[in-house]
Parts: structure tokens; C-alpha cells; sequence
């Protein structure tokens, strides 16, 4: 378990402490209810610091999360969270599993090569999330979703993220960061019935956050792959 935690620097382990605290200082804060969203918080937390090392760990704990969060999401209601991220989140998840596993910076390494998107890449996700959210809209206003334009907002981000995860490229974290957005202001709505939901509502604060730096992270690693691939190739021309 502790070489696990290794890939982190001293400041991303300081992240991650933090965001646990938070999470932890605000569900008791406000009556300590409702454990099934303390645990998927916490997963969720844990899974954005390692996919923002380009960790495929950080693939499989969303998959966990994503099936927790779709249990909550029912009970309140938000049946676009829940058909989101169990019928859609969780699957694409595991197809970006599989891309990160197969497409490592180095052979033996934990860390997935990160990708540039094309212009036909940018096209194809736009197409795509359009198509989703145009069908995605009609299902859930069947449902009767609650907050029916925010859920369905809610889909468009999603999507993006997930599609741009599977594609490796460090946009995913910014598309994650907007999906991050729109889900605080979607659980500050419930949290007028529940108070418990309080901390979700700080789960997403933390994600924004985490996201944010993800995206980061990820602009650096891939700036530092591409160096390296360019060292490499110059001396095999030599």
C-alpha cells in the first residue's frame, strides 16, 4: 500500500490530505449523515489525485465511484446522475482503463502516455457529445428528472470528460472541472431538502479543485514526455 502512494510528490500528498480533511471536517460538521456519499467522496477524491498522475489506479477507483455516486444520485431523485454515471461513466472508464494500461509513457511504468487531440478527434467528441445530449435529454425528461437543464448540462459535461479520458489528453480534467460546476450547483439545490447532502456538495468543491490541478499536472507531464521522446529520437539520428 505505501509503495502505492510513492508516485506522489510531497505537495500532491498534501492535496490529497487536504481533501480528505475537508470532506471528513464538513459530513460531521453537519450531522454525519448519509456514509455512502463520506465513502464515495472519498474514493472520488483519492481517484482524481492518481488519474492526475496519469495513474490507471485512478481509472478503476472512478469506476467504484461512479457506481456509489449513481446509488445517491437515485435516492434524490437526479436520475440523470445516476443513468450518467452508471450507464455511461462507469463503462467509459473501463474502456480508458484499458487505453492507459495499453498505452504506458514507458514499458513498466504506471504512468499513461498522454495524447494531442486532432482535428478530427475535437470533431468527432463534438458530434458525439451533441448526439448525447440531445438523446440524453428526452430520457431523462421521461423519468421526470429533477433539475431537468442542469442534469442534462450535467450529461453534456460527462460526456466530454469521459470521451476526452479515453483519448489521454489533459483537456479531460478541465471538462471534468465545468462537469464539477454544474454538480455543486445541482447538490446545493437538494441540500435545501437534506442537509446531509452537505457533503457532496463539498465532494464537488474538492473535485473542482483537484481537477484544476489535474489539468495541470497533465500539461506537464506531457510536455516532459514529448521532451524526452524528442532526446531519444535526436540520438538515434546521431
Amino acid at each position: 500500500m505505501k509503495k502505492i502512494f510513492t508516485v506522489f510528490t510531497k505537495t500532491e500528498l498534501a492535496i490529497m490530505s487536504g481533501s480528505i480533511l475537508t470532506i471528513l471536517i464538513a459530513f460531521f460538521a453537519f450531522g454525519g449523515e448519509g456514509y455512502l456519499s463520506l465513502i464515495a467522496s472519498l474514493i472520488g477524491a483519492v481517484s482524481l489525485m492518481f488519474c492526475a498522475k496519469g495513474n490507471p489506479l485512478g481509472q478503476v477507483l472512478i469506476i467504484i465511484f461512479s457506481i456509489l455516486y449513481g446509488i445517491i444520485s437515485f435516492e434524490v431523485g437526479y436520475y440523470g446522475e445516476m443513468i450518467t454515471y452508471v450507464g455511461m461513466s462507469a463503462p467509459m472508464a473501463v474502456f480508458a482503463l484499458i487505453a492507459w494500461i495499453k498505452n504506458p509513457a514507458e514499458k513498466g511504468k504506471s504512468e499513461v502516455k498522454a495524447y494531442r487531440l486532432t482535428f478530427r478527434d475535437a470533431l468527432v467528441m463534438i458530434l458525439l457529445t451533441l448526439a448525447v445530449t440531445f438523446a440524453f435529454y428526452f430520457i431523462l425528461k421521461f423519468f421526470g428528472t429533477s433539475n431537468l437543464p442542469a442534469s442534462t448540462l450535467s450529461v453534456t459535461t460527462s460526456f466530454a470528460a469521459v470521451y476526452l479520458t479515453y483519448k489521454r489528453s489533459p483537456f479531460y480534467a478541465l471538462a471534468y472541472a465545468l462537469n464539477d460546476v454544474v454538480l455543486i450547483a445541482m447538490w446545493i439545490f437538494a441540500m435545501r431538502s437534506d442537509s446531509s447532502y452537505v457533503s457532496v456538495v463539498t465532494c464537488f468543491l474538492v473535485f473542482l479543485l483537484n481537477d484544476l490541478y489535474g489539468f495541470f499536472s497533465w500539461q506537464r507531464m506531457q510536455k516532459r514526455q514529448e521532451e524526452k521522446s524528442r532526446r531519444e529520437n535526436a540520438d538515434q539520428s546521431l
